[in-house]
């Protein structure tokens, strides 16, 4: 995926979880943070920070806060490219050998899953569930950076399409590349992990590829070991 108009700031302040301050060509200017999530390791006051003019009018805020430096590595934060990128990519035939179908936002039952698909004619479908990946530490990555009432709901729910005859894929999409592996954040949402290795034994596929960052790029990288 391409971002457009893409310009370099330093981060100065979060005053919260949807909006920064930012050094910007001299001025102080309020962003648009496009992860509502903690990324408490990543918005350090003084890094240097990759911003999108939105360029539409009437928005309040000019300009999204995508990616981040974080020592010598550039980790894309942007909460919508995840599913945008394997999107792209699965449409390209990277996740299964005769996509006849990728269809996002699909609802099964109660539950809305990021992608239905389904290829050789029909006759193998499932669904995916994204989640981004955007906490690093000595090398690994980890998710969630906070805990995920939802995202416990999402992997039980993969686990209902499984036993219901379909095929299940929660796909971790790393928004950095380099790492050396993935495994849940059991110190933060033991709970998230527990039924991450539970799905992984009733038959839910487990899949982490990494990502190639430039400032305005995005696009989906090699598999990435993973540690239940």
């Amino acid at each position: 995926m391409q971002y457009q108009n893409v310009k370099k700031a330093v981060f100065l302040r979060r005053p919260n979880r949807f909006i920064a301050q930012v050094e910007l060509e001299g001025r102080e200017e309020t962003v648009h943070v496009k992860n509502t999530g903690r990324c408490r390791e990543l918005l350090v006051p003084g890094v240097t920070v990759y911003l999108e003019d939105g360029g539409r009018p009437g928005r309040k805020t000019r300009y999204d806060l995508i990616a981040v430096e974080k020592g010598d590595r550039l980790i894309n934060m942007d909460a919508q490219a995840p599913n945008k990128v394997f999107g792209e990519w699965a449409a390209s035939g990277g996740f299964r050998t005769g996509l006849s179908l990728l269809r996002p936002e699909t609802t099964w039952g109660n539950s809305r899953f990021d992608f239905y698909w389904e290829s050789l004619e029909g006759k193998r479908k499932g669904f995916v569930e994204v989640k981004g990946v955007t906490l690093e530490e000595g090398g690994a990555v980890y998710f969630p950076d906070a805990p995920t009432e939802r995202g416990v709901k999402h992997v039980e729910e993969l686990v209902a399409c499984r036993k219901a005859g379909y095929e299940a894929s929660l796909f971790l999409v790393v928004q950095m590349e380099g790492v050396s592996f993935w495994s849940p954040n059991d110190r933060t949402h033991p709970a998230f992990g527990a039924a991450v290795r539970g799905a992984a034994a009733a038959g839910v596929e487990i899949l982490c590829r990494d990502c190639r960052v430039t400032p305005d790029s995005l696009t989906m990288g090699i598999p990435v070991e993973i540690r239940l």
